[in-house]
């Protein structure tokens, strides 16, 4: 899967802000999970390199929600991989607005997993089940880690906009695994 570079994904607006010729707004186009914001921030070296660690961490995440989805067997399993590789690419491509300077604005929204109420469906035989069950349990995994890695980055930022935005991006890590795990547990596949 080719991650989508953000370059392209986004365009000026509006004029330049209070007379200040390197701020500039930016939108991108598809506005989910983030909309507009004022730019310019200058990042030190350390921060560029947690970020491009962390876009790493998201670009696996998506590659694995990707491969997870074609190799799932119960398919509201396979919805539930393609709903969250969505939301991992967003993060990868707002990780890649921050490396450009770009400050991705946060929405203030619901938990996925709060609106997630999954149905104990499964319909595959035991051996697809605990096939399943073993792509849910090393996601969780890998969610798990992707959280702390963005929980001990958080404070080496100085800018409060760019921990908001890594805040963000770590609570919605902590939901795709809680949403993982309320369909295994619905789906009866908790040990």
């Amino acid at each position: 899967m080719q991650i989508n570079p953000p370059v392209n994904n986004f365009f000026a607006i509006g004029k330049n802000h209070f007379g200040d010729k390197n701020k500039k707004e930016y939108c991108a186009p598809t506005v989910s999970e983030w909309s507009c914001k004022q730019t310019i921030m200058n990042l030190n070296q350390k921060e560029v390199q947690l970020i491009t660690e962390l876009k790493n961490q998201e670009q696996l995440c998506v590659q694995k929600y990707d491969f997870y989805a074609n190799q799932a067997k119960d398919p509201e399993l396979k919805k539930l991989f393609k709903r969250i590789l969505k939301v991992e690419q967003n993060h990868y491509d707002m990780l890649n607005a921050l490396t450009t300077g770009t400050v991705p604005a946060i929405k203030s929204r619901k938990p996925s997993a709060v609106a997630y109420n999954p149905q104990g469906t499964y319909t595959g035989d035991s051996t697809a089940k605990e096939f399943d069950k073993f792509l849910c349990t090393d996601i969780i995994a890998t969610e798990k880690y992707v959280a702390t890695a963005y929980n001990n980055d958080l404070f080496y930022f100085a800018s409060p906009e760019v921990r908001n935005v890594l805040n963000a991006i770590m609570t919605d890590e902590q939901n795709h695994a809680e949403m993982i795990w309320l369909y295994k547990t619905a789906n009866k596949m908790v040990a």
